[in-house]
Parts: C-alpha cells; structure tokens; sequence
C-alpha cells in the first residue's frame, strides 16, 4: 500500500501546507482552539496551489472531498464527536489527499494521534510545561487538542509524498 500522492503536487504544497499545520498545532495546544484564518489559510492554499500542483481534471473532485469531508463533519460535531474547528479544519485539509490514500491516511492519523497524545500527556507532566504554563490543553482534563493531530498528520503526508509519493 504506497502513496499515490505525486511527488511533484505533495512539493508544490508542502512548503505552503507545513506553516499553517504548525500554526494551528501551536493555537490549538495554547488556546484549545483551531482559527478559522488558518482554515481559511489552507483552503486558499489548495485553491491557488491545487490549480498548478494537479492534473485539471483532479482539481474539482478534490474540491468536492472538502464538501463532503466538511458535511460530514458538522455531523460529528452536532453529535460531540468532534469540535468544529477541527471537523472544520479536516474539510480544509481533505483536498491535499490523493482519493486512493484514505485508508492510508486513517493509519498515519492513528499513529500520529497516538504519538500526539502521548506526547502532550507526558509533557504536561514534564518540566516543558514550564516553556509554556498558560496553554490551556494543560488543564482541560480528558481534552486533547486534536489540532495537534491533524496538523501534523496533513504535514505528515506531504512529507512523506514528496519523497515517497508515486
């Protein structure tokens, strides 16, 4: 199972993907909240990149993951699955993704969400707490600031599209 991300459109985005994904793994950390610049940001992103990184006949019907990714995550969030940032920012990041490279995805996402978490967790118990003591991810109890996640699954891929990618 290997990436069908090209190469060539996993490197037109990366160097634009990479910034917003670390901004909103930072914000989410800091105020448990995903903004909607850097959602917006990343669909700008896709719209303008997306336009010289794809094949034409592609660029629409990853602008219709972005619809139903982003339907079906006001579901989620109407049933407390998931916050609307985040239901919002994966609506935005869906575009990026290669049809075939779902189910891959779903594995890089579980690990980087397992990585994730158990980062987070062990650093709120770490003197690192002390580079950062008013992020509010360190009090909210079973929270987790799922951003964290997403980014860096997003930038994940495109990484390892740009260098794996077919």
């Amino acid at each position: 199972m290997g990436l069908t991300v090209t190469s060539w459109s996993a490197l037109w985005f990366l160097p634009f993907v990479v910034p917003v994904c670390l901004y909103v793994c930072w914000s989410d950390m800091r105020a448990m909240k995903i903004p909607n610049k850097a959602v917006l940001a990343l669909a700008a992103v896709f719209l303008v990149v997306g336009l010289i990184a794809l094949p034409l006949a592609d660029y629409p019907w990853r602008l219709v993951q972005l619809v139903v990714v982003l339907l079906a995550g006001i579901v989620m969030n109407a049933t407390g699955l998931v916050g609307a940032g985040d239901a919002k920012f994966a609506a935005a990041a869906a575009p990026f993704i290669h049809p075939s490279d779902v189910v891959f995805l779903m594995m890089l996402l579980a690990a980087t969400l397992l990585g994730a978490f158990a980062a987070h967790r062990l650093a709120k118990y770490t003197p690192l707490r002390r580079m950062a003591p008013s992020w509010q991810s360190w009090d909210t109890g079973s929270d987790f600031p799922m951003g964290l996640a997403l980014g860096g699954t997003l930038a994940l891929y495109l990484a390892l599209g740009a260098v794996f990618g077919s």
